[in-house]
């Protein structure tokens, strides 16, 4: 077993309404340092593969396929361990 650790992020030039929403909420908080917030998900996916580069190769495959929307969203699969 393996687990891939993946981060989901909007692309930099796609509206992010959720960011922005905690970017207001923060500053009304009083944290007057933040200067932008992107909203994303993060995702643990537990691999049964003959070995890590399999189960790599898998993790990456799921992002393209259904994890991420490559259209308006980047991805990062952290670790494979």
């Amino acid at each position: 077993m393996f687990l891939a650790k993946v981060y989901v992020t909007p692309k930099p030039a796609v509206n992010d309404p959720q960011g922005v929403t905690v970017h207001g909420a923060l500053h009304s908080l009083g944290f007057a340092g933040v200067h932008q917030v992107r909203m994303g998900k993060y995702l643990e996916v537990q691999i049964d593969a003959p070995n890590q580069a399999a189960a790599a190769k898998q993790a990456e495959d799921m992002c393209r396929k259904l994890l991420a929307n490559t259209v308006i969203e980047n991805y990062r699969i952290e670790k494979v361990a």
